[in-house]
């Protein structure tokens, strides 16, 4: 209690060189917190992107369907995957579908694409398909007076083929039996923009891709979103145990080369927040030299009185251990605005950002309990490191030297 005492004692009589200290911790914290709140809020709108636009958070293949896609690497047991799939408490939602290299044929020309075939009902809960129609209506399972499907088409697929919604579309492909499939759709919907990463595929509903490619009741893919997306390692391990037979995938494998981007990203991130709190750490650490240098006479008088040295080192400790505890708390009060409104609102760019495949026109911050839980935990174990060798420096004094300085 007595060095309690003494250390708040100090901490307001050395009001200037404590006040010069508490600002530099409190601005310390601050930019900490904000920097890891926007890398975390960065971070996890490019995964939200990846994951609710094509990914999902686990992927279901036959083998090496992922490294080396073949129309005959199919599920075939696709029904018995979905009956364990609605059963599991982790998965939130999934979709089913199938792929294909095609060439589309309209009166104004031909291009190359890709024909996916999906859920469509699941698909909607599952990814952002139905949020990037830009002309025409998502479609459905039935067929039109003549008997064909509606097919939803890329933008860079319309535009070279000069089709509107209700236009014909004629698709070639191979099917898995070995023929050759065609067929003739009709555009129901328009996908995303000419420059989109959906701009050359042709999305169908799975029956009918089924049927085109001779698929029966068979799958490529099974994508799945689950209701703890920070688990999607863990999760993706059990699933495979459930399923040996097949290859379950998480994002961070289905999309590797993204991954390892943002995570050199972060170890940047992180080498900047050492910088930071090395420039707080060298401030503090002159002010509380600075401040031993000039209180030699009382720490000579604490050892001529009795005092030990662990005492004079434990006080010097705990007067910066106030410091930077008061220091985290203001910090705290200022930081809590700043990231509410970085997270609510954010920060959009004057321009889209493509960072690995994603394009991003907005940054917004992250919010949670480990935004401000790292800094303040950094702020205070490197201040109470940085106060031990000045006070180290103390307790060694000798009390007839220090009574005779000025």
């Amino acid at each position: 209690m007595l060095l309690l005492k003494l250390a708040f004692r100090n901490i307001f009589r050395q009001r200037r060189r404590s006040l010069l200290t508490a600002l530099s911790m409190t601005g310390g914290y601050v930019l900490c917190a904000v920097a890891v709140s926007m890398t975390d809020g960065t971070f996890k709108s490019a995964i939200e992107i990846f994951t609710l636009d094509h990914t999902g958070h686990v992927q279901i293949h036959q083998g090496n369907y992922l490294q080396r896609p073949k129309i005959y690497k199919t599920i075939d047991l696709a029904s018995q995957i979905v009956k364990s799939l609605d059963q599991s408490p982790l998965v939130d939602s999934y979709t089913l579908r199938v792929f294909a290299p095609a060439l589309a044929y309209s009166d104004h020309g031909n291009t190359s694409a890709q024909v996916i075939g999906v859920d469509l009902d699941r698909e909607k809960v599952t990814s952002r398909l139905a949020k990037k129609v830009t002309s025409g209506a998502y479609i459905d399972q039935t067929v039109d007076r003549e008997g064909r499907y509606s097919a939803m088409i890329g933008a860079g697929i319309a535009e070279v083929l000069s089709l509107q919604p209700h236009d014909e579309i004629i698709l070639i492909s191979q099917a898995a039996d070995g023929s050759v499939a065609n067929d003739i759709f009709s555009v129901g919907a328009i996908i995303g923009s000419k420059d989109s990463i959906d701009k050359l595929k042709v999305f169908l509903p799975l029956s009918a891709s089924q049927e085109f490619l001779s698929l029966e009741d068979k799958v490529h893919e099974v994508s799945l979103l689950i209701r703890d997306d920070d688990r999607s390692q863990e999760i993706a391990k059990a699933l495979q145990q459930l399923l040996p037979d097949l290859t379950v995938s998480p994002w961070q494998v289905i999309e590797a080369s993204f991954y390892q981007s943002m995570q050199t990203k972060l170890r940047g991130n992180r080498f900047t927040l050492g910088i930071i709190l090395f420039i707080v750490f060298i401030g503090v650490l002159n002010t509380v030299l600075m401040s031993v240098l000039e209180r030699n006479r009382e720490f000579g008088v604490l050892k001529a009185i009795g005092s030990k040295p662990a005492a004079i080192t434990g006080m010097i400790t705990l007067e910066i251990s106030l410091l930077a505890l008061m220091s985290v708390t203001l910090g705290l009060i200022i930081a809590l605005p700043i990231i509410s409104w970085l997270a609510t609102v954010g920060i959009e760019y004057p321009e889209p950002v493509e960072f690995g495949g994603i394009v991003l026109k907005a940054v917004k911050g992250e919010i949670s309990i480990h935004v401000f839980l790292i800094p303040m935990m950094a702020i205070l174990i490197s201040s109470i490191a940085v106060s031990i060798p000045p006070g180290l420096r103390a307790a060694r004094i000798s009390p007839t030297e220090a009574m005779r300085s000025h």
